[in-house]
């Protein structure tokens, strides 16, 4: 595993690089149709959680200092509400904008040092017990990549695809 300068990373660190082994486990086999399936008109689709996981993942980069704009914002910038009237980017799109974004932010999670993680992030939350700094929106981050990964996971099932499967590629670095 690889060890990030700031040891406050060190859960993160496999987090992030599980998340990126998830994302592409659950989404594996799922055709462009079944992607933009909404359940009884209720659910988003699976395109809006891609969409949403990779805006986490551009605004993680953003907070850490890389200027890489996520090609498709306008659809999914900050939860943005899934709009039926929108022409969704493909699946295999927003794959290729994972594995553009997935690596930069992974490495910048390695730089990240005390001093960037511990600077104030106002995020208007005015919780007590959250401080609104980078290390706790990267925290933020990390929990609703999760949240997506289960609600992929769970359409997956619902839409009659076999669970996912757990078999890590040991070649993705990121």
């Amino acid at each position: 595993m690889d060890t990030p300068k700031s040891k406050k990373l060190d859960i993160i660190i496999p987090a992030y690089r599980g998340h990126s082994q998830t994302f592409l486990l659950v989404l594996d086999g799922i055709s462009e149709e079944d992607a933009l399936k909404r359940i009884e008109g209720r659910t988003n689709h699976i395109i809006w959680m891609v969409g949403n996981f990779l805006d986490m993942r551009y605004g993680l980069g953003s907070v850490l200092g890389l200027t890489e704009e996520f090609k498709y914002k306008d659809f999914f910038f900050q939860g943005k509400a899934l709009d039926e009237s929108f022409t969704y980017p493909t699946l295999q799109e927003l794959k290729e904008e994972f594995h553009k974004i997935s690596p930069l932010v992974y490495q910048r999670l390695l730089e990240a040092t005390d001093g960037e993680l511990d600077k104030a992030f106002p995020m208007g939350m005015n919780i007590d017990f959250f401080p609104e700094t980078v290390l706790n929106f990267v925290g933020m981050c990390i929990g609703r990549e999760d949240y997506l990964c289960g609600q992929i996971g769970l359409m997956r099932r619902i839409l009659n695809y076999e669970g996912m499967k757990y078999d890590f590629d040991k070649d993705l670095k990121y």
